[in-house]
């Protein structure tokens, strides 16, 4: 594709899309950051968007206007997202409508795991995406690195590491960073078309490793401990299903892909625990 791009990315004030938004920028494209909250018009445009629209994610009549004249959309679901099946087939539906060529999808790796209603509901919009005839490319990345900022945070103040499922359980992880320059090549260039990528870096540690090597990070004792499982009712079941899951299996990938891709120049664990170290004091 052209680098005189218009592309729409879904989730532009956030954690995760807000990291696809400034590599986008770099490389000359046109983006229209979809938000919200008409709130998290700065937030957006700081990150690179040069252009803004609100709208519920699924509100169809919103979604069609924000996707109208642009040549290809970067999609995540939001955390926590009602009827996320449903919503994400419809997306792909009003941008095939609105005439965008390209799709990007941020899944979750093995999106077949049915027991995982984070996961399992991805696979629909994948199915969406492959049917619809569109340009795509499907990612599928592991526990990013950025969902343990908070446990780093309060391992600092108590010298504990702790999760609600078994130490001994192993995870492949991925800086969402590495993700977000995936899904800018996908959109910007043509070498990833009709793809699906498994994207994880190298070590799949269990809470036991990643408690060490915190401690040689932050040049403290750190210890690994199974937090107590929150009761039903204090948080979301399909969370609680979740964690169940995590205490008796391991969720694994594979590096190749992902190192494939960037030439070999991944970010490791231990290089985010260390930027992690700078931005937190201790």
């Amino acid at each position: 594709m052209s680098k005189a791009l218009r592309i729409l990315a879904v989730g532009a004030a956030g954690s995760f899309a807000g990291l696809v938004v400034p590599a986008l920028a770099k490389r000359g494209v046109q983006v229209v950051g979809l938000i919200h909250r008409a709130e998290d018009e700065a937030k957006a445009r700081r990150h690179g968007a040069a252009e803004i629209a609100v709208a519920d994610i699924s509100d169809p009549t919103a979604v069609a206007s924000a996707l109208r004249g642009v040549d290809a959309t970067f999609y995540i679901a939001p955390v926590a997202l009602q009827h996320e099946a449903a919503v994400g087939r419809q997306y792909v539906q009003l941008a095939k409508d609105a005439g965008v060529r390209r799709i990007v999808f941020s899944s979750v790796i093995h999106p077949n795991l049915s027991e995982l209603e984070n996961h399992a509901a991805k696979a629909p919009v994948e199915e969406a995406i492959l049917e619809s005839g569109l340009e795509y490319a499907l990612l599928q990345p592991a526990v990013f690195f950025q969902t343990m900022a908070a446990g780093w945070i309060q391992a600092q103040k108590t010298g504990v590491y702790s999760e609600p499922w078994a130490n001994e359980s192993r995870f492949s992880r991925v800086d969402y960073r590495d993700v977000a320059e995936v899904a800018t090549i996908a959109l910007t260039e043509d070498r990833l078309l009709y793809g699906t990528f498994e994207l994880a870096t190298d070590g799949a540690l269990n809470r036991i490793e990643v408690a060490a090597l915190m401690s040689d990070v932050c040049h403290r004792p750190i210890r690994a401990e199974k937090s107590p499982r929150p009761e039903s009712g204090q948080v979301p079941d399909q969370l609680l299903r979740m964690m169940d899951w995590y205490d008796s299996h391991s969720l694994l990938g594979n590096a190749t892909t992902l190192r494939a891709i960037l030439g070999g120049k991944t970010r490791s664990l231990r290089s985010y625990l260390s930027e992690l170290r700078t931005d937190t004091p201790v």
